[in-house]
Parts: structure tokens; sequence; C-alpha cells
């Protein structure tokens, strides 16, 4: 898999990564999203992905979020909310 970060995003469902040492961004579709919305992504954010060859050039497909050192973000669990209360301390 390679590495790169997001670019631009746009409001139609797509966006373009761009890769270091490359020219040329890649376009990625949010059909290609593996573990993250579209609506979860930023511009800056770091992803990870493959490469496909199309009629129109070449594709980011399987993108998914990464961290710092182009590994998968790990998952952050949904930890139980405490609930406040308006209620006074017991003593």
């Amino acid at each position: 898999m390679q590495t790169g970060t997001i670019k631009r995003l746009t409001d139609r469902g797509f966006g373009f990564i761009a890769v270091e040492g490359n020219d040329k961004d890649l376009f990625f579709h949010s059909n290609e999203l593996k573990d993250v919305k579209f609506e979860e992504l930023k511009e800056g954010d770091k992803v990870q992905f493959e490469v496909t060859s199309s009629p129109k050039g070449d594709n980011a497909t399987n993108v998914s979020r990464a961290d710092a050192t182009g590994a998968p973000a790990a998952k952050e669990a949904s930890a139980p909310k405490a609930e406040a209360t308006d209620a006074p301390a017991a003593e």
C-alpha cells in the first residue's frame, strides 16, 4: 500500500491525494473508502491506498485513514460517557 495526504475534497463525494515524489495527484471516489466515511475526512489527513489504472489515469482505491507513520489508524473505541448530574455529591 502507498501513503499520501488528502489535498482536496469536493462536496460531490470525491477528492485528490498528494503523493510525495509524484507531480500528479491521485483521484479517489467516496465509494473507494475503507473503514472511514467521506464526511470524516479532512484536507491534510494522511491516508493509505492502492493504485489502479483507468482510462482517465491512475486512481486511488481501498483508501483508508493512516496515522502519521503511514500505518492504518487505530479504530477509536466508544467508551461510555459519564452522565452529568446536577445533584450535589453525597457526603
